[in-house]
């Protein structure tokens, strides 16, 4: 049969679309610690980006396996993988843009909350644009819960027994933990039982899920039931090269399954964790510690508005939008998110 040149050249563009479109990708995701609440939604985008592509498009996730967990970004930035889990107060200098969301007392209220303040942070020009010096494309949140404190020795009464406290606190809870004295420690959460073993510290400041995970709740005799002065915000990243790389229908199911994988993260982490939170306390005699609600109100006023000032000012000499990030981010919470 004789084919037409045009002809020709038509089913040869076609068969290398098909070819582009069905081609196996397999990316390496960097995550750390152990499979937890906290990668609940890493594990479903994987397992809906393998069903979506028939098995053509894979995640292979990697618990410590690829890098440290403070140089996971640096990882992305050269493409040593394809994506990656981190935290923004542990490297406060390399992404000021979304350290905005870990000022103390912002006022989430709940994990959806937290989710979708996240998410539209992330959309803003000058967030895409700083993630952008990294080669990342932020992907979606990893909403946690308000963190409080595990900690070990004599359970305080009131704020004031926390004047001197080593404690860990990372970005803007560490400046809340400053105000009342205490002694805060940025250290990454796989560093910290062993920073609480050797006395380093005698306190840690971590999302339940966290406390679980990372074993404080083992030695801890006290836990604070409504210290709350905010969370770290943990994005998923990927490299950007590596999406724009990706066939249409891989990039559609992977972008295109964020948010049933968030679904899952929130679902996960109200049913499962925070259901077995209160009898883990239980099962181990630790003491919970409710502070009096105005000396929480006096906390929040001490901290609140002059932790976020200095951000606002810090953030504004890096040449960031500083003031309406953080507008978009109380408004939104205002509004109810």
């Amino acid at each position: 049969m004789h084919i037409l040149p045009g002809r020709a050249a038509l089913i040869a563009a076609l068969t290398l679309t098909f070819a582009s479109e069905t081609m196996a990708a397999e990316w390496n995701v960097s995550l750390w610690g152990k499979r937890r609440a906290f990668t609940e939604h890493v594990e479903k985008l994987a397992e809906l980006v393998s069903e979506k592509t028939n098995g053509a498009f894979t995640l292979n996730l990697s618990y410590g396996g690829l890098s440290k967990n403070r140089e996971n970004l640096d990882g992305i930035s050269i493409g040593a993988f394809e994506m990656a889990q981190f935290c923004a107060g542990y490297h406060r200098d390399k992404n000021p843009s979304i350290t905005v969301l870990e000022l103390p007392f912002l006022g989430v209220t709940t994990l959806e909350q937290e989710r979708q303040v996240s998410m539209a942070l992330y959309r803003h020009p000058a967030v895409v644009a700083d993630l952008a010096r990294w080669n990342a494309t932020l992907l979606m949140p990893s909403p946690m819960p308000q963190y409080n404190l595990i900690g070990v020795g004599e359970a305080p009464v009131s704020l004031a027994d926390l004047k001197g406290l080593p404690v860990r606190a990372t970005g803007g809870m560490g400046a809340a933990m400053e105000i009342l004295d205490a002694v805060p420690a940025s250290m990454s959460a796989t560093e910290v039982r062993q920073a609480m073993d050797s006395g380093v510290i005698r306190a840690a400041s971590f999302a339940p899920h966290a406390h679980m995970s990372f074993g404080t709740i083992e030695n801890g005799t006290w836990w604070t039931t409504n210290l709350n002065p905010g969370t770290l915000n943990c994005p998923v990243v990927a490299n950007t090269d590596a999406i724009d790389a990706l066939p249409p229908a891989h990039r559609e199911a992977l972008l295109g399954s964020i948010e049933e994988a968030l679904d899952h993260y929130v679902a996960f982490y109200t049913n499962n964790t925070m259901n077995a939170w209160g009898p883990a306390l239980d099962e181990r005699g630790i003491k919970r510690v409710t502070f009096a609600d105005d000396e929480i109100a006096a906390f929040r006023e001490a901290t609140a508005a002059p932790v976020a000032a200095a951000w606002v000012e810090e953030s504004a000499a890096r040449g960031l939008p500083a003031q309406e990030l953080y507008d978009l981010v109380t408004g939104l919470i205002a509004d109810g998110g």
